[in-house]
């Protein structure tokens, strides 16, 4: 028998039909030849090894010689009402049958995500089920049937994967070393009640966060002054304008002496003729940039939908970090934008001509496990599509026909004139739209160009009419606070402000995080309350900011130090750097950290609703807000005599401390964005009932539930 393992039962269901196993048992699908399993994700993780369940600086650093897994936990509550991690049953359930179907098999075949972490969740089983029979690999780019067919046709020795296998474990130890020592200490340093969770990841980027915020809160505008010169020609009027000038008086002095000079001659003339390259085609980091300018979609929800996408056949593989394609795939283009013009039909006159498409996204060199994303040959029906969904697909689909259309060609004119002081002018005329015709009626505000106005045909010498002069009053701006989207950016670029696409690339291997992780890390952050969304901004909360505070100018909070491990981890992906060797710098730098955090003492200040006594509404005793949860005072782990406990996180939304105190005091309120089991996302009012558990509470009587 062949045991065929994918990461997820949807994943294992779409191989299972295009091989024809069609025998249904539990955990699996099984024929005469092959039983076909899955994962649920990550089945196991690090275990936390010899450690009392009481945190004391005597434990650390906490540096195990050898890793322990274990099944993944959850939380439950044991008999006294104290929280325990226990086997999560549905995990521990599927890592039995494919242990037993592991031990009936003559050989395996992983078909995990064809990715880092997909290589992770497959080898950490196999390490935790101790099964040691050589495997094949499937490493497939899309989940349609001739992908699959092509992909078992060409199955790889799994021992080709295995640097790819070590970058994801250096990964995965060095997130565990780093985080359970630095959370720690920084707990113990302060004695807080309150865990204070750092991170390898997380830290570095709410730095980032911080900095900008800080940059831009104490900013002080500096006014400066412009000086316009309005001219007339051809029935068309136009502005020159003179430099900036720091002061009022002089602005004034300059209006004065070109209305006594009342005329304007125009110096010099000069055209020039760009031609602007398309856009890369997307990675995942790109995609959720754009989604969030264009939709205000969040990361997470961009990478769900894609995901959501790829397992519907509609696109390749959304976890890629590369915005290239290979020689191979370029030779399927021509097809896919056959096949998907209809979606642009302004882009189908260059389609059928023999206009040779664009190669900027050709480059094998720059392919890595995965090539940039594309659209699939199967067509999507949009009209059963999410508006989400639609969005997404259309992004894709948009990108693929810009970035093989023709450069967008544009005529640039720039003028300088005398009137007593130097003028200028200058104007855009698009000759050709190119790539840019693509998404030309919805694009977003951040695409639009600077309007200029339309110059009439000068030339030098010329003398021109001055039909009035005046100034304007303007003040020095600061950088805005961060979005999602440009908070990716400096996620991608370590926190260096880099525009040009290819320049981003060349440092990709330095980046914050991975295309896969990014989101996560903002919803870690958000999850902490170190940081919260104000419309469309990302800004830090009182906690964050003190956090930031404290590590701004350690290691742990540096952008540069998680670039270059990001690095190391990418060499080990690739066979130049030895695992040892990185976890040697890191176990290292975690004994200096700890140290630096334990030495280091600070207050934690509570937010004003934890300061004010709430009253327990079941003994009345007081309440706190903590972290994760609002608790009576009486709801110890010594004695419990009251067991009233909010915890924060309701149906996936996390409740702002404003909302469990009105909660606390009696009060109904308003939550938007709940979710259920199904995942569907829905919006309540919530109320403590009798029993001081939340009800929900619907409009339409007949949705009420509990």
């Amino acid at each position: 028998m062949i045991t065929i393992i994918a990461e997820k039962p949807s994943v294992a269901f779409d191989i299972a039909r295009v091989l024809n196993v069609t025998n249904k048992k539990e955990g699996y699908l099984t024929n005469d030849k092959y039983a076909v399993t899955w994962a649920f994700g990550h089945l196991v993780q690090i275990d936390a090894p010899n450690l009392s369940e009481k945190w004391c600086v005597e434990n650390l650093p906490i540096l195990p010689d050898n890793f322990i897994l274990k099944c993944r936990q959850k939380k439950i509550k044991d008999k006294s009402g104290k929280l325990t991690s226990v086997d999560d049953e549905g995990c521990r359930k599927q890592i039995n049958i494919i242990q037993n179907l592991f031990s009936k098999s003559e050989e395996i075949i992983v078909a995990t995500d064809a990715g880092r972490e997909g290589e992770l969740i497959c080898r950490y089983i196999d390490k935790y089920l101790s099964c040691n029979k050589p495997f094949k690999r499937l490493w497939i780019r899309s989940l349609t049937d001739s992908a699959i067919k092509e992909g078992f046709a060409t199955l790889k020795e799994g021992s080709e994967y295995d640097n790819l296998f070590y970058g994801a474990q250096s990964r995965s130890e060095s997130d565990w070393l780093v985080g359970i020592n630095a959370t720690q200490a920084l707990t113990l340093a302060t004695g807080n009640r309150d865990v204070l969770s750092l991170g390898r990841v997380q830290t570095p980027t709410l730095a980032i966060i911080c900095r900008r915020f800080l940059e831009n809160k104490y900013f002080v505008p500096e006014p400066f002054f412009t000086v316009f010169a309005v001219s007339e020609k051809s029935s068309i009027n136009f502005k020159f304008k003179t430099e900036n000038y720091k002061t009022k008086e002089t602005a004034e002095s300059i209006v004065q002496t070109i209305k006594n000079v009342n005329r304007i001659e125009i110096t010099e003339v000069e055209r020039k003729e760009i031609s602007q390259s398309p856009p890369l085609l997307h990675d995942l980091t790109s995609l959720q940039r754009e989604a969030n300018k264009r939709y205000g979609m969040t990361p997470d929800d961009t990478l769900d939908i894609s995901q959501k996408l790829y397992e519907s056949k509609y696109i390749t593989y959304p976890r890629t970090g590369s915005c290239y394609i290979g020689e191979d795939v370029f030779a399927t283009i021509p097809r896919l934008i056959e096949r998907h013009k209809n979606i642009f039909p302004v882009v189908s006159h260059y389609v059928s001509s023999s206009v040779e498409l664009s190669k900027r996204s050709v480059n094998d060199s720059k392919v890595t496990d995965h090539h940039a994303l594309l659209p699939t040959e199967l067509i999507a029906d949009t009209a059963s599509f999410s508006i989400n969904e639609k969005n997404i697909y259309t992004l894709i689909v948009g990108r693929m026909l810009e970035a093989f259309h023709l450069n967008s060609l544009s005529e640039r004119t720039t003028v300088k004139a005398n009137c007593g002081v130097v003028l200028n002018a200058s104007g855009t005329v698009a000759k050709s739209l190119g790539w840019k015709e693509v998404f030309l009626n919805v694009r977003s505000e951040e695409d639009e160009e600077e309007k200029e106005e339309k110059l009439p045909t000068l030339l030098t010498g010329e003398i021109l009419p001055l039909i009035d002069s005046f100034f304007k009053e303007d003040k020095t701006k600061p950088k805005p606070l961060l979005n999602d989207a440009s908070l990716l950016s400096y996620m991608e670029t370590c926190g260096k402000e880099i525009e040009d696409q290819e320049a981003k690339d060349a440092i990709k291997d330095s980046g914050i995080g991975t295309p896969a992780t990014r989101a996560e890390i903002i919803n870690i952050l958000i999850k902490r309350e170190y940081i919260n969304r104000n419309k469309k901004n990302l800004i830090p909360t009182e906690k964050g900011l003190i956090i930031y505070d404290f590590v701004k100018n350690k290691t742990i909070g540096s952008p540069e130090m998680t670039g270059n491990w990001e690095k190391g981890i990418e060499e080990i992906s690739r066979g130049e750097l030895r695992m040892g060797d990185f976890l040697n710098e890191i176990k290292k730098y975690t004994r200096d950290l700890v140290s630096e955090l334990l030495d280091t003492k600070i207050e934690i200040k509570h937010t004003e609703i934890e300061k004010e006594f709430l009253k327990c509404p079941k003994c009345g005793k007081q309440v706190r807000i903590w972290e994760k949860s609002a608790t009576c005072s009486a709801n110890k782990k010594d004695e419990q005599t009251c067991d009233f406990i909010l915890w924060r996180n309701f149906l996936e939304k996390s409740l702002t401390d404003n909302q469990l105190k009105s909660l606390i005091e009696g009060s109904t309120i308003s939550v938007k964005g709940l979710k259920s089991k199904k995942g569907t996302t829905f919006d309540a009012k919530l109320k403590l009932n009798a029993e001081f558990k939340i009800d929900l509470i619907f409009d339409n009587p007949k949705t009420s539930k509990k």
